[in-house]
């Protein structure tokens, strides 16, 4: 496929995971791809790989909870016609618990690092007349989920500015879009998220894949025209009733 011949992406958190599976999506759609991340030889990797299977891509460091670092991926990434936010962290347990340096860590991972690298490329991506924003959220920013306060604080506030950035770049040709992945089998145990699988409909935990995918029909022409949607990749989870309590 070269749907997204002589496109350039930027995909952040791109060494593993959802990541990862989006970096080789869009470079087998034929774009160029900019893996980034804090791992070097994980993204070496990703490069590697992508190169292999005759695609191009190229690694850029970044911290993205450094504000310079996500200012100098912007520099470093060049003219970015496909940005993908992906990168994000989450500290899971009672509110009571979790610590201011937690709390920070993902207020800046997850919402500021996003809100920063799309005002420094969105507003270039308008100067040309087209781009595409894609935000991966969380269900965890739609529905109630317990012990995952501040982490679902932080996706509903990227589907608001999903929502606003759609306004606000529209008119100049760029789409913003967000996917709400449910739980995904990624660095997270097996054993941890399994107790999820009664809860969707579909009885099973996500691939990167099944999330990739969709990142990829959302950068590509097949969805000229969604801009501003929020999109649950969960399985059903967020759609289903909740179970019923028996006794």
């Amino acid at each position: 496929m070269s749907e997204l011949s002589g496109q350039t992406a930027l995909i952040t958190g791109s060494t593993s995971g959802i990541g990862r599976a989006t970096a080789l999506a869009l470079a087998a759609r034929g774009a160029t791809v900019v893996v980034t991340g804090r791992h070097a030889e994980r993204g070496a990797e990703v490069v590697e790989k992508i190169q292999a299977d005759g695609g191009t891509a190229r690694f850029v460091a970044a911290d993205l909870l450094d504000p310079g670092d996500v200012a100098r991926l912007a520099r470093d990434a060049g003219a970015v016609d496909i940005l993908v936010n992906n990168a994000g962290l989450g500290s899971f347990g009672p509110s009571a618990d979790i610590t201011s340096d937690q709390y920070d860590a993902m207020l800046h991972g997850n919402l500021r690092a996003v809100y920063l690298l799309t005002a420094a490329l969105a507003p270039k991506m308008a100067e040309r007349g087209h781009g595409v924003v894609i935000n991966v959220s969380s269900g965890a920013g739609t529905i109630g989920d317990v012990n995952n306060a501040v982490y679902g604080a932080t996706k509903a506030a990227v589907n608001s500015l999903t929502r606003a950035w759609s306004a606000e770049y529209g008119p100049s040709g760029v789409r913003v879009n967000s996917v709400a992945p449910g739980p995904v089998l990624t660095s997270l145990p097996y054993e941890w998220i399994k107790g999820y699988v009664p809860l969707i409909p579909l009885r099973r935990v996500a691939q990167p894949e099944d999330v990739s995918e969709v990142i990829a029909f959302l950068a590509g022409p097949g969805a000229a025209y969604v801009s501003g949607a929020v999109i649950p990749v969960d399985g059903g989870l967020t759609a289903a009733e909740p179970p019923k309590l028996v006794g």
